[in-house]
């Protein structure tokens, strides 16, 4: 994220830079309905709206979705697979920013100095955990500072067995087999808002690419309760249970959701349901134990693994039949397909091994030994993350190597082997996180949660889940994301009352705008208690050196009179790498002249926030603005 930020700095920078702000003004009563605001420039239309998510009108405290519809003014062509960045800075005055102090104020957002910070970041993300109790830790990996990162917790009836989030970020489903029942998370507020009968001790759930329809695996050892529940998301009520089989179900769909393939591994077949009439249409498979399941974009098939005899069935063609089959050794539990298509991944539980199958040809192209009892596959654009349960280190596999002799590297996910937790979960152990190269890996027996970036030998850090198992990660991503054609969407908390600048940027065509916010008072709410002290650096820019000390100096300035505060003996510094994956705290002494003084080593290259805090000036870590600066190798 971090790196996509300066390469938008260096383009703000350049001679061509093509830039316009709107100006405005505003009443200090939001209305009940906000009308669009429509920015024109580059033969780009940008069109801001801000929907309050429980109310009519914009209130602090509250959830509230953000959109921006983009696209060209020659017709109105919605512009597609574009990368704008926003962030919400409040401002002292109903007068929107004029252009320059609109550009300085992006500028200062994206660039390494000491500058103030946007009052919300629309580019963050939050990561979930799915424990061994019944609730889900929403953790905060850059906001959290001075204190707990725990954004909130949502309880649930019973522990949770599988997850899914909606693709537009606003719901979250999760099977909870004790209670035969799927919960219905409403993402902006965090609140259970359903408690659907799934059938008989659901498990695996898998969600249409249309979103319409939750397809539910229901374990159960009853024949005519063994099979998938339908549940309509509109009304969040089931539609229908069909009955597949025994076993254990692993579900499967095809690109435009009209077939649904579902697994029934003690029977040892594949149903294969037709979605629009919810009946199965044909029995097919002939393995033992089928375990797992993926769909290929690229051939049009299934690819079904089977525990029992090792083998990997091809289901596809427009009647579904088996197109081939290829051999392995027992003990095949999992299969996943590469981010370009190209690849499966099949493996070996048993036997420590992964297949890598050629889905244009349909042929096992490499077998790879890997770690014991490896059990989880997952992936970024350049490597395949295969965790064991029997051992903490995670072993990776680079993708351009394959067909080749491919090289395995391994780094240490904690201490404990994850397979020494509780509990396990259907859902992903590990997930890329939204930097580019990076994964985050849950391990239950540490109850820690451990974020590694690649090139590093171990974790760049970690995040705490507070004494509870994480047994599975999923990531919100905040930023702003197509939600359909041309229209860009987040999700915010409102954190004040006031006026705010939305301070928006496009790459290309290069664009940059600030729009007008206004938020009302929370009667239901404490007014928050504004600090009478900022944090003011010395240099005002800062640029520091991957594992050399780096002084910090800096002015506690009361902002009521202008003059720095004198020889505290009470002041500490915050430091942490964003995203929140590592910190530091120290005393910062006095030199005299109101200034004070802390030094610090940067482990690693990246963007730093400094907060500051003083108990004799009532002044806490997370009421000051903080400075940042980046350090680099």
């Amino acid at each position: 994220m971090f790196i996509r930020f300066f390469t938008l700095l260096s383009l703000l920078l350049t001679p061509a830079f093509a830039h316009v702000c709107a100006q405005q003004k505003q009443a200090i009563t939001p209305k009940p309905a906000p009308t669009p605001q429509t920015f024109y420039a580059e033969g780009v239309s940008i069109e801001f709206t801000v929907e309050p998510a429980r109310s009519t009108e914009l209130i602090a405290g509250e959830e509230a979705t953000v959109r921006f519809k983009i696209s060209g003014t020659d017709g109105g062509v919605p512009l597609s697979n574009l990368r704008p960045v926003a962030w919400v800075d409040q401002r002292a005055t109903q007068q929107i920013s004029d252009a320059r102090a609109c550009r300085e104020k992006v500028q200062s957002f994206l660039q390494s100095s000491f500058t103030k910070r946007p009052t919300v970041d629309l580019n963050a993300y939050f990561i979930l955990a799915l424990n061994n109790e019944p609730n889900i830790s929403v953790i905060d990996p850059l906001s959290g500072f001075g204190g707990s990162k725990l954004y909130t917790l949502v309880v649930l009836k019973s522990q949770g067995e599988d997850w899914v989030l909606s693709r537009d970020n606003k719901r979250l489903y999760v099977s909870m087999p004790a209670v035969n029942q799927v919960a219905v998370i409403d993402v902006p507020s965090w609140k259970v808002i359903a408690n659907v009968d799934a059938g008989v001790k659901p498990s695996r759930l898998v969600l249409q690419r249309d979103g319409r329809y939750l397809w539910v695996g229901n374990d159960s050892a009853a024949e005519n309760e063994s099979g998938v529940t339908v549940i309509d998301t509109v009304t969040n009520k089931p539609l229908r249970h069909i009955t597949t089989g025994l076993g254990h179900h692993e579900i499967a769909l095809n690109d435009n959701d009209t077939i649904a393939f579902v697994t029934n591994k003690t029977t040892g077949t594949v149903s294969v349901i037709d979605v629009r009439k919810l009946e199965v249409v044909k029995q097919t498979g002939g393995g033992s134990q089928p375990a797992a399941i993926a769909y290929s974009s690229l051939s049009k098939a299934a690819y079904v693994v089977y525990e029992g005899d090792g083998s990997i069935a091809v289901i596809g063609g427009a009647k579904h039949d088996l197109l081939a089959r290829l051999q392995g050794q027992p003990g095949l539990r999992s299969i996943r397909i590469s981010p370009d298509g190209r690849y499966a991944f099949a493996l070996n539980t048993s036997k420590s091994t992964v297949h890598v199958i050629d889905l244009s040809s349909n042929r096992v192209v490499q077998s790879i030994g890997i770690g014991p009892g490896a059990d989880q596959i997952a992936f970024t654009r350049q490597f395949a993350y295969i965790r064991s349960a029997a051992s903490e280190a995670v072993a990776m596999i680079r993708l351009a190597d394959l067909g080749k002799e491919a090289s395995i590297t391994r780094f240490p996910a904690g201490q404990k082997a994850p397979g020494e937790a509780r509990t396990s979960s259907l859902a992903d152990a590990i997930v890329p996180s939204p930097e580019d190269g990076s994964v985050l890996v849950a391990n239950p027996a540490d109850k820690m949660i451990y974020y590694y970036t690649e090139g590093m030998a171990a974790p760049m850090g970690s995040f705490q889940n507070y004494k509870r198992d994480p047994r599975a990660l999923l990531i919100l991503d905040n930023s702003l994301r197509e939600t359909q054609r041309g229209v860009y969407t987040t999700t915010l908390r409102l954190t004040g009352a006031g006026h705010y600048d939305v301070a928006f940027l496009l790459d290309s065509p290069r664009i940059v705008n600030c729009f007008d916010l206004t938020v009302a008072e929370n009667p239901d709410a404490p007014r928050r208690v504004e600090t009478a002290f900022k944090i003011d650096p010395i240099a005002k820019q800062a640029l520091a050196k991957v594992g050399e000390r780096f002084d910090l100096r800096f002015r506690l300035v009361d902002t009521k009179t202008g003059k720095p505060t004198m020889d505290l003996d009470d002041v500490r510094v915050l430091v942490f790498l964003a995203p929140g994956i590592w910190q530091q705290r120290e005393d910062a002494k006095s030199v005299g002249e109101g200034v004070y003084e802390m030094s610090f080593v940067p482990p690693d290259p990246g963007v730093y926030y400094v907060f500051v805090q003083s108990a004799s000036l009532g002044l806490e870590f997370n009421q000051s603005t903080p400075l940042t600066l980046s350090a680099i190798k």
